[in-house]
């Protein structure tokens, strides 16, 4: 299916299956940040899986998901997401700025969260051939914008023993010293998620790292020590 054709389909798919009852407190859990449709995951994956397949190049699908973030339904954001991390083997390191301007549009930690995913599994399947290719990350930890670091805290999340513990150990402590809470969250949450495959590091770099850790940060942590 051809990316316009997809997006004609997948609008008159959902708009479909609108449900009021669920948009009022999908919208409330979302602070009212939001507009919702009311149509939750499992649902919205069924109903994508059924608009069916696209063929498209790298650029033709980063159009689509501009076009989708830019409808007014935080369920099309969510497509957009879904999109990319299915054909996420056709996007490379060189998309991986329209992936980040992308993420600072209508930001949330929902949204951010989504496309973190899809720059990880970008720059994990990069990372094998290049040993450059998570240096974008260390100049998005620098971004003026707190959800761009927040990704760059978080895109290691999944990559299990090999992690590169050397930046994930810096990045923690280069925004341990911030009050934003999306920060010290995703701080924990990256220690944490490494923690399951090597916990005396992460309880060491902890222990050591304890006066300039957040509490927050450090309950995170610390939930699979």
């Amino acid at each position: 299916m051809h990316v316009s054709d997809f997006f004609q389909q997948i609008q008159i798919v959902l708009l479909a299956h609108a449900n009021s009852e669920n948009a009022l407190p999908m919208r409330a859990y979302m602070r009212s940040h939001f507009d919702f449709l009311g149509i939750k995951t499992p649902l919205r994956r069924q109903l994508l899986k059924d608009v069916g397949k696209i063929s498209a190049s790298a650029t033709e699908l980063l159009q689509l998901a501009q076009a989708l973030w830019q409808l007014p339904q935080r369920e099309f954001q969510y497509v957009a997401i879904d999109v990319l991390a299915q054909h996420r083997k056709i996007l490379t390191l060189e998309h991986i700025p329209e992936l980040l301007a992308l993420a600072q549009q209508q930001a949330w930690w929902d949204s951010v969260d989504g496309l973190a995913s899809v720059i990880g599994d970008v720059i994990f399947a990069a990372h094998s051939n290049n040993s450059n290719a998570q240096v974008c990350m260390d100049h998005a930890l620098q971004d003026s914008s707190m959800w761009i670091r927040r990704i760059a805290m978080i895109h290691q999340l999944g990559w299990r023993l090999q992690t590169d513990t050397q930046r994930l150990f810096f990045y923690a402590e280069q925004l341990a010293g911030e009050d934003e809470f999306f920060i010290r969250k995703a701080i924990g949450w990256a220690l944490r998620d490494f923690a399951k495959w090597n916990p005396e590091l992460v309880r060491s770099f902890v222990a050591t790292n304890a006066e300039k850790l957040s509490a927050l940060t450090v309950r995170e942590a610390q939930k699979n020590l």
